[in-house]
């Protein structure tokens, strides 16, 4: 059997390594609110139009803190395209 023995500032530093490579590989947490290039990214529609219309019929959930800024939430859109999934025959 062997033993590895590491110093409290080698190991932390170990654990930091560790948990920086698996976000890396597994993606970090999601943002809950994001901006509306990556909704019509998510959405996979190229107009802002297209995403106003969603928007003004209430079909995705937004917020606007500031007058020209509206972020769009991400749960909203994965329930608005589960939504309108269509199951195989």
């Amino acid at each position: 059997m062997q033993v590895i023995c590491l110093e409290e500032v080698a190991f932390y530093a170990l654990i930091e390594q560790v948990v920086s490579r698996l976000k890396e590989t597994h993606g970090e947490e999601k943002e809950k609110w994001i901006s509306d290039e990556q909704t019509m990214q998510l959405l996979n529609i190229k107009s802002k139009t297209t995403l106003q219309k969603l928007r003004d019929e209430g079909k995705i959930r937004f917020s606007q803190p500031q007058k020209k800024i509206i972020l769009y939430d991400r749960d909203s859109i994965e329930a608005y395209l589960n939504h309108n999934a269509r199951n195989p025959f």
